[in-house]
């Protein structure tokens, strides 16, 4: 009789254990079924506004800044080889009367990436100029650029590219892209819009014969130093005779350089941006963290240059820059902005209504709330 029970709880502990097993093998199979299922990601960012241009008209607006959803994913292809994606679509969370889903999409791109030979990718990205000198006006919430003083002058857009990346060479990245326009393609080209009220950086389709604009970079990075160096080749179109009084027609090459330095809880950086018969822009920015908490200061210029002088003498714009920011959570942080902008009679509005900026002042404030929940 013991014997019989000794031999029937062996067999029942034995039968436990191989379940145990088994479930464990099946929620370790999950695990790593999960792990390699796609990381969806996504952000709404709502902002409050006043702008006030002086002698002129102000304006409060409540608006979406930019809310997102997304897309990412990558996998071994080989030892030390590794495939990814991205896809990232843009929507507007302030109004639903005027909302259509996803409208737009912000990046798009597939590529793979290797310790030994860096990383290569296809699609819409931010661009590699774009990446290692536009550093100041893509920190801010709401960009100053509204103001007209932080656009660089580059005008490659950032579809149709492939770009590339080297591994670090002792704290020394190169960086490399081409865009790639068919025969009779329309090309995308951003450029400053002097023709509102304000000056904004707006894109325009522009059609041409097959090009092949390129970028290159050199970023160098040691202890607390970021050194960096770009061009932009600008030929994103063959037609540049079609209107010669627009400056952003010319393909003279766009130059940039910055330097970033980081002391603990400081971070200083200053850039400098050129383009032949455009505009020269550069500017300072200092970013402090305490905490959950950030603040930044910065000070922008542009000055037109050559053909692109203005005939009302608005050649000179410069801005101030500044921001608190609290991280209320690791997914949720809010914000305070100021923008005061000034220079030669820079910002145009219409005095009488009637749609013309007739009028022009040399000062406009713009201040800024918001929020932005991100996972």
């Amino acid at each position: 009789m013991k014997k019989t029970l000794i031999a029937s709880a062996i067999a029942a502990i034995s039968f436990s254990g191989a379940v145990a097993a088994q479930v464990t093998m099946s929620a370790s199979e999950m695990a790593a079924k999960m792990d390699s299922m796609p990381q969806v990601y996504g952000n709404i960012q709502l902002m409050t506004t006043y702008d006030d241009v002086k002698d002129g008209p102000n304006s409060t607006d409540f608006a979406d800044n930019g809310s997102t959803i997304g897309v990412k994913h990558e996998h071994l292809i080989a030892p030390g080889i590794t495939g990814f994606f991205k896809a990232e679509l843009e929507f507007d969370a302030d109004d639903k009367a005027s909302q259509i889903g996803l409208e737009q999409f912000d990046e798009a791109y597939i590529g793979v990436k290797g310790d030994s030979f860096g990383q290569i990718w296809v699609g819409s990205d931010d661009s590699t100029y774009e990446s290692a000198v536009d550093e100041i006006v893509n920190f801010w919430e709401v960009a100053t650029l509204n103001l007209g003083a932080s656009e660089g002058g580059y005008t490659t857009g950032e579809g149709d590219l492939v770009q590339y990346m080297t591994p670090s060479f002792g704290g020394l990245t190169l960086g490399a892209a081409v865009q790639i326009n068919g025969d009779g393609e329309e090309t995308t080209q951003q450029f400053i819009d002097n023709s509102g009220a304000v000056p904004v950086l707006a894109e325009r389709t522009v059609s041409g014969d097959k090009s092949y604009p390129y970028q290159l970079s050199a970023v160098y990075a040691v202890d607390a130093l970021e050194l960096a160096f770009a061009m932009d080749s600008n030929d994103g179109s063959t037609g540049y005779s079609d209107n010669a009084a627009d400056p952003v027609n010319n393909n003279e090459n766009t130059y940039g350089v910055r330097a970033s330095y980081n002391m603990d809880s400081l971070r200083v950086t200053g850039q400098f941006q050129t383009r032949k018969d455009y505009a020269d822009t550069y500017g300072l920015m200092g970013v402090y963290t305490l905490g959950q908490n950030q603040f930044a200061l910065s000070y922008e210029v542009r000055e037109l240059d050559g053909t692109n002088k203005s005939t009302t003498g608005d050649d000179t714009t410069d801005t101030i820059s500044i921001q608190a920011l609290r991280n209320l959570s690791d997914n949720l942080y809010v914000y305070v902005e100021g923008y005061i902008g000034g220079g030669d009679d820079v910002y145009g509005y219409d005095s009488n209504g009637d749609g013309d900026a007739d009028a022009r002042s040399d000062e406009r404030t713009v201040a800024a709330i918001g929020a932005t929940y991100y996972f």
